[in-house]
């Protein structure tokens, strides 16, 4: 049976493609209920407040170029959202002199220009700019990483990917968009090979850093977090890291604050990965073959799908 189309992007595959009972599923779980998705190979975690979340997440940074050496150097894969982490980074670098000559980082995506260039640092949704902001120009210019341990993607994908050479990457962080991605890896758009059904998740697995065409929702969702709602200053296209470096991190550690997902979202990526229910509209449903991955909630911000009429 042909599978629905998109209720929010009919030209587009989406989470509301898939059959009602998993979204139904979704909906009915409680926080207790998905503290007890963990299987080997998938954690959930659970924090009370705010400042232990994030202090939480900055400590990943810390314990991952702790393990960097010059023979073995080691790096993290960081996002755009959340950020509320990398001042803390930045503080934590410099109060417990964490050296990084030897450290690296990669930002996991960009947004692509009407150039067909990534944005210039100049742009104001700038995820590289973001980055020194926050956190890499906070940092005691004696600790501070190389310029060249740095690695922001770019249009022309190739330094980037040739950058992942050599060097452990202990940690992929990232958030989940309303959209249910990690990075900008959305679900395509529903077309040609793919009218009928999404891609084969062996197929999409094969992809490494490219650059994409956004899905209308995370247009929307970008505008909402970072733009005030202004949808015109959002580019269409961006470059992203794709499965083929997830699969080389050691660990993928999602943050749910509450504020980029929904309820619901943040309760159907979990089930389906502890459910091992592998779906291309849904693509943070692909984690589920990852041997390490923590979905970190902040408790306050699940909420709840229960009907409110606001």
């Amino acid at each position: 049976m042909a599978r629905r189309l998109s209720s929010i992007a009919p030209e587009w595959w989406d989470y509301t493609t898939l059959d009602e009972e998993i979204i139904h599923d979704a909906a009915q779980l409680s926080v207790t209920d998905l503290e007890q998705l963990s299987r080997p190979g998938f954690k959930v975690v659970m924090y009370d407040t705010l400042e232990d979340f994030y202090l939480a997440e900055a400590l990943e940074y810390i314990h991952s170029w702790r393990q960097s050496s010059c023979d073995n150097p080691v790096g993290i894969c960081g996002p755009i959202g959340p950020t509320e982490q990398l001042p803390l980074v930045a503080r934590l670098v410099n109060e417990l002199e964490v050296d990084l000559s030897s450290a690296h980082f990669w930002g996991m995506d960009e947004w692509l220009g009407a150039d067909g260039r990534e944005v210039d640092v100049s742009h104001p949704l700038s995820f590289e700019r973001a980055d020194r902001e926050l956190c890499f120009n906070r940092i005691c210019d004696e600790l501070k990483m190389p310029e060249s341990n740095l690695h922001f993607p770019a249009a022309d994908t190739q330094s980037f990917v040739e950058s992942w050479e050599g060097v452990r990457c202990a940690v992929m962080q990232g958030g989940q968009g309303d959209i249910k991605h990690w990075a900008f890896n959305d679900p395509p758009r529903r077309e040609g090979k793919y009218q009928e059904a999404p891609p084969d998740p062996k197929d999409y697995r094969k992809q490494g850093t490219r650059i994409v065409e956004l899905h209308p929702i995370t247009l929307a969702q970008n505008a909402r977090t970072s733009g005030g709602g202004n949808i015109t200053l959002v580019p269409q296209q961006a470059i992203t890291v794709g499965p083929l470096e997830t699969w080389q991190a050691e660990k993928v550690s999602i943050w749910h604050a509450g504020t980029h997902d929904n309820p619901l979202g943040q309760r159907l990526t979990a089930l389906m990965i502890a459910k091992n229910i592998v779906d291309c509209a849904v693509p943070m449903s692909l984690l589920a073959d990852h041997a390490n991955v923590q979905f970190n909630y902040y408790r306050g911000g699940l909420g709840t799908c229960a009907i409110e009429m606001h």
